[in-house]
């Protein structure tokens, strides 16, 4: 299993022993709750598909989206990802890192159970593949 790194500018902060986990958040402003499913390469990171549960200021909805259970579900078209950067402050709340078990239940934890929470000082993380450089 290839794993995946958290960190900041190659500094390794964390490592997650999987090979794909959903990225999932509130939006800061709307508070609705978005998810987007990765898989994890040794080239980086391949977003699969994304979910969101609403529209609203800069949460625009693709043409191809379908509605399923409440959620608008499509298949973002992106090259694979060497490195994700995300934004991360308190204000905005944490995000979520959803890992699949063997019975396909998604076990959800804040990302701050892995690298602690989020500060001013320290407003940014990046996820990466543990088996390619950040």
């Amino acid at each position: 299993m290839l794993g995946l790194c958290l960190g900041l500018a190659g500094t390794l902060w964390a490592q997650v022993p999987t090979d794909h986990f959903t990225l999932a958040w509130n939006h800061s402003i709307e508070k609705i709750r978005w998810e987007e499913d990765y898989r994890v390469t040794p080239k980086g990171l391949v977003l699969v598909e994304a979910r969101v549960k609403g529209t609203g200021a800069g949460m625009e909805i693709p043409d191809d989206a379908y509605l399923v259970d409440g959620s608008w579900h499509y298949h973002p078209t992106l090259p694979i990802l060497p490195t994700l950067r995300l934004g991360r402050t308190p204000e905005a709340g944490d995000y979520d890192i959803c890992l699949a078990g063997k019975t396909k239940e998604s076990q959800c934890q804040a990302m701050s159970h892995w690298i602690g929470a989020p500060t001013k000082e320290q407003a940014a993380v990046e996820l990466w593949s543990c088996g390619s450089l950040p």
